[in-house]
């Protein structure tokens, strides 16, 4: 089970958000690289980075941040990002700066044509993040619930070629509720491409419920709130992880 350490980034500062309310961000640090630095020492194995600013305005907004971050691992560790990725262009500039894998997100559900054509240019280093509220597809940093189901968008962007899904419950994220196992295994069964989950870990029991339907698919998890507020030990988290893989 991969544990990644989530950096959401908002005006270049490391925030995080409570059911992506911007109305409702807690600033973590003034400097993304340095808390970057902090989860390699702590032995990530991947970094997830969210444009917040560019997931409302459609296109890349902290990109000073972003940069800096690539700079201080230095390739030591593979990067994804998300947030305001709605063409090839977008694509090719994150790829082109270093970053390994680039989630599509709302323009996966606007215009499922461009995730296919992005994993045909670009395969191996496309992600679909579906965010849901009860089992429905939310946009537009979640300000939208759409009428589609996240298991009929799986088995579509499956069918593209994705590499893998970030499925997070945004009912939950933020909110150290604990992570929605029942809803994530249920998606992760349903395609046959790994599936991340996302959205309301909390402490290490949950961590705990993960590995054990980790043979459905479910590769790893993305850690926000819990490893920043302190609910959650990343170091010992992943520990746990390996000793039940």
């Amino acid at each position: 089970m991969l544990l990644i350490p989530a950096i959401d980034l908002k005006d270049g500062q490391c925030v995080r958000l409570r059911q992506g309310d911007f109305n409702e961000t807690t600033v973590f640090s003034d400097n993304p690289a340095e808390m970057a630095l902090k989860w390699l020492d702590e032995g990530a194995r991947r970094l997830h980075l969210v444009d917040l600013n560019g997931a409302v305005s459609g296109s890349p907004k902290n990109a000073k941040a972003v940069k800096s971050i690539i700079n201080e691992i230095d390739g030591q560790i593979p990067i994804q990002i998300g947030g305001g990725i709605r063409d090839l262009d977008t694509v090719e500039y994150y790829l082109d700066l270093g970053i390994s894998y680039v989630i599509i997100g709302t323009a996966a559900v606007k215009n499922p044509g461009f995730v296919q054509d992005a994993c045909s240019a670009f395969s191996g280093h496309i992600i679909v993040g579906i965010d849901a509220r009860d089992g429905k597809v939310a946009t537009d940093g979640w300000s939208k619930v759409s009428k589609h189901d996240a298991l009929d968008l799986a088995s579509k962007f499956e069918g593209y070629g994705c590499e893998s899904i970030i499925y997070t419950d945004i009912a939950r994220d933020g909110m150290l509720s604990g992570v929605n196992i029942e809803a994530t295994q249920r998606l992760a069964e349903h395609v046959r491409i790994p599936v991340i989950a996302s959205g309301g870990v909390t402490n290490l029991d949950d961590i705990r419920n993960l590995c054990k339907v980790a043979d459905s698919g479910i590769e790893g998890v993305i850690l926000g709130r819990s490893i920043y507020e302190g609910t959650l030990d990343f170091a010992k988290a992943q520990e746990l992880a390996d000793e039940l893989a």
